[in-house]
């Protein structure tokens, strides 16, 4: 089977991914998959999707030329895929109204959602009030603090935000207690996923609905210079800004496609996220892949100055281009994040949010060594005012 047919029946993206869930969700999980079954290929669900898509979010996203930063750096041609663009200022929007178009089809009226960095949060609770939904939102409390801003966003929006205190007080937490109130009620209930984990149908539906992002790059950055890009660069946390630009270029072999996880304060501090580099196959919410845990199989806490990119897992689809060697995986610092933040906001007038600081700080690592012939594709998968509490703080001001 080719590496773009995946997930197969059993949702597996070779031996990552799959269903490992409580017989509770059994039910609830073969509804949502018979459901995207009958609606993934259906002519007026895609078309109200793609009006959505054109009218609400603004889509499609330009490409750009960072030509000043390319010419200071004196190698390769940086483009970004301008994601900061869309309507709530990311790319978790298209995912967000994919997910609450089912959910209106399949009668639920409640949706729950987790988040991290909160654009997430924010994405599904501006669908949940376009579409008159009620929209309850978990999330980490020290999440909730870094991202203040966000947190009254949704409640602006009208969702209600409940603080995790559990654990690490971050994004898997807040997964845990979603997944609880998933369980509880389930009936009226759509959980909306943010990322390209959890059980199946999830991983590829969510994957599905980002590879928009992927499909107009395909077209645009042809038009703007004559050819495809010689490397895709994104940032991966659970993995679905990234999934969206590389799977549609999965058959494009010429094509290099680069994940950068977040290595935090480093990698030989255990301070990280960074799961396909430093970590092992394991199960974690719902699916087989690579984690960060120790010898016993528990989960270790992580560690990332985007609280986005704070979890200790990633999709499967990303464990299987690991593996099958389609793509290959990078980390960033926290530092080196943070310089490139200033930078791109200096240099080009754009403030991209820490996650995608990520990705860009590879780009600009990597262009020097390459000729000036060559071209980084770099998903700027969204803007950075949400964080400028933690950058403030971080370079001690006080907002």
């Amino acid at each position: 089977m080719k590496p773009y047919d995946l997930p197969d029946a059993a949702g597996y993206f070779g031996r990552y991914g799959g269903s490992f869930v409580s017989e509770t969700l059994v039910h609830a999980l073969d509804e949502l998959k018979a459901a995207y079954a009958h609606y993934q290929n259906d002519p007026e669900f895609l078309a109200e999707f793609a009006y959505e898509l054109k009218h609400f979010v603004g889509r499609p996203s330009p490409v750009y030329h960072a030509r000043r930063w390319s010419e200071q750096l004196g190698g390769a041609q940086i483009w970004f895929k301008r994601e900061d663009l869309n309507h709530t200022g990311a790319h978790k929007v298209n995912n967000c109204i994919g997910q609450a178009l089912l959910a209106r089809r399949m009668g639920k009226p409640r949706v729950i959602a987790e988040t991290g960095a909160g654009q997430h949060g924010v994405a599904t609770a501006t669908v949940a009030a376009r579409y008159g939904m009620e929209c309850v939102v978990y999330m980490g409390a020290e999440d909730v603090r870094r991202q203040a801003a966000n947190v009254y966003r949704m409640k602006l929006l009208g969702a209600t935000v409940v603080p995790v205190e559990s654990g690490s007080r971050t994004l898997k937490d807040a997964l845990n207690e979603a997944m609880r109130d998933w369980v509880t009620n389930v009936e009226n209930t759509f959980y909306i996923i943010g990322t390209v984990a959890g059980p199946q149908p999830y991983p590829a539906m969510v994957r599905d609905f980002q590879t928009v992002i992927g499909k107009e790059c395909l077209e645009q950055m042809p038009a703007e210079t004559g050819r495809q890009p010689d490397a895709v660069i994104a940032c991966v946390g659970g993995g679905s800004n990234a999934i969206g630009i590389f799977h549609p270029y999965i058959p494009h072999q010429n094509v290099q496609l680069i994940g950068v996880e977040a290595a935090g304060d480093g990698l030989e501090t255990g301070r990280h996220a960074a799961s396909l580099t430093g970590g092992s196959p394991g199960v974690l919410h719902g699916n087989r892949t690579y984690l960060l845990q120790d010898d016993d199989g528990q989960i270790l806490e992580t560690h990332s100055v985007s609280a986005g990119l704070d979890y200790p897992g990633v999709g499967p689809e990303h464990a299987w281009l690991k593996d099958s060697g389609r793509a290959s995986y990078v980390t960033v610092t926290d530092e080196e994040a943070l310089a490139t933040f200033h930078a791109c906001c200096r240099i080009e007038g754009i403030m991209p949010a820490l996650e995608s600081s990520h990705a860009i700080a590879h780009a600009v690592r990597l262009a020097p060594t390459l000729p000036a012939d060559k071209i980084l594709l770099v998903n700027l998968s969204g803007r950075g005012d949400k964080d400028m509490h933690t950058v403030a703080e971080r370079g001690g001001f006080q907002l």
